[in-house]
């Protein structure tokens, strides 16, 4: 599942917003952009979703954190200027922020404002001499970094999670070029990989039996009816997850239960009872096809840390031509 803003648009944006959402909606299978699981109240299930028992992907991460992180932090090195994609609650974060030495700063980017300052705001407070710059953006999207990184010796992005899972394979090569990008030659990027496994343990963990996972789903549609004027009926539709064994990857659904009409802004979508509205995907790799995606984008993975069962995987990349 992906942690990617509500924030404040120009009616440009929200046209542009609403005009991408139709165009989902009208291909086939339909799709939403799991952008829209994120407001604050998206943001808090998805913090519920990572303490379910179901749910092994953050516990495992977080596990391979503690007893690795410092070894990460040697990797980083000193006076790095921290920069952290869909940042949420920054949990993770914090068993790494407590290894660096001397950070020059962090820089938390999520999409969703008062959780961002919200989080941010915890943080400084347990951080005091940290210097913590958020930034409120869609990190798939054109952002300015702050001008405290200028002054970092090194560029390290941090992306915990999976969340590059998310991503179609071009789109996932362009957030992995944009971190190529940022890091420059000397930088680095940390980042957590989901691992190919049994399907039937992936299963349970995006369809879990209380339900939280069915409610983050099915708050897209809340979203898009708050933020772009859409009328979605939300008990009409229900949640579903799905292996595709030939793309090696979980599929989010919401499954219609009656014949509908949908408008967003000026247009009219149908969708007939029992039609699937793709969420998102969540690909699960091996070892050596994350290394061969990271390499589209210049990137060769140096350092790999997994858990004993190898479920999960946490990998240092660093620019090709630095190697």
């Amino acid at each position: 599942m992906s942690k990617t803003p509500t924030v404040v648009r120009a009616p440009s944006a929200t046209d542009r917003l609403a005009h991408d959402v139709v165009d989902g909606l009208r291909k086939s299978p339909k799709q939403v952009s799991p952008v829209w699981f994120y407001d604050e109240e998206g943001s808090n299930l998805f913090d519920s979703i990572c303490e379910l028992p179901e749910y092994y992907l953050t516990r495992t991460e977080m596990q391979i954190m503690r007893d690795h992180a410092g070894e990460m932090a040697q990797a980083i090195g000193p006076r790095a200027a921290l920069i952290e994609f869909g940042s949420g609650s920054s949990d993770k974060t914090r068993v790494l922020l407590d290894k660096l030495e001397s950070l020059a700063c962090y820089v938390p980017i999520d999409i969703s404002r008062d959780y961002l300052f919200e989080t941010a705001g915890m943080l400084a407070r347990d951080y005091p001499s940290l210097r913590i710059a958020p930034v409120c953006a869609d990190f798939t999207q054109p952002f300015d970094l702050p001008v405290h990184v200028a002054a970092a010796a090194r560029r390290v992005v941090y992306f915990p999670g999976s969340t590059l899972g998310n991503f179609e394979t071009d789109a996932a090569q362009r957030v992995l070029t944009t971190m190529r990008t940022i890091i420059g030659r000397k930088g680095a990027v940390l980042i957590g990989i989901d691992l190919r496994k049994d399907p039937t343990v992936l299963k349970r963990a995006y369809n879990d039996s209380a339900g939280v996972t069915a409610e983050f789903n099915l708050n897209a549609l809340r979203h898009l009816n708050r933020e772009l004027g859409a009328d979605f009926d939300v008990d009409a539709f229900e949640h579903s997850a799905l292996w595709v064994e030939n793309l090696s990857r979980i599929e989010m659904h919401l499954v219609s239960t009656r014949d509908q009409d949908i408008h967003v802004g000026d247009e009219t979508i149908h969708i007939e009872r029992g039609e699937h509205v793709r969420t998102e995907c969540c690909h699960k790799y091996t070892l050596e096809g994350f290394a061969e995606l990271a390499a589209t984008a210049d990137l060769a993975v140096t350092r790999v840390w997994t858990d004993p069962e190898r479920k999960f995987s946490v990998q240092l990349l660093e620019a090709r031509q630095a190697q």
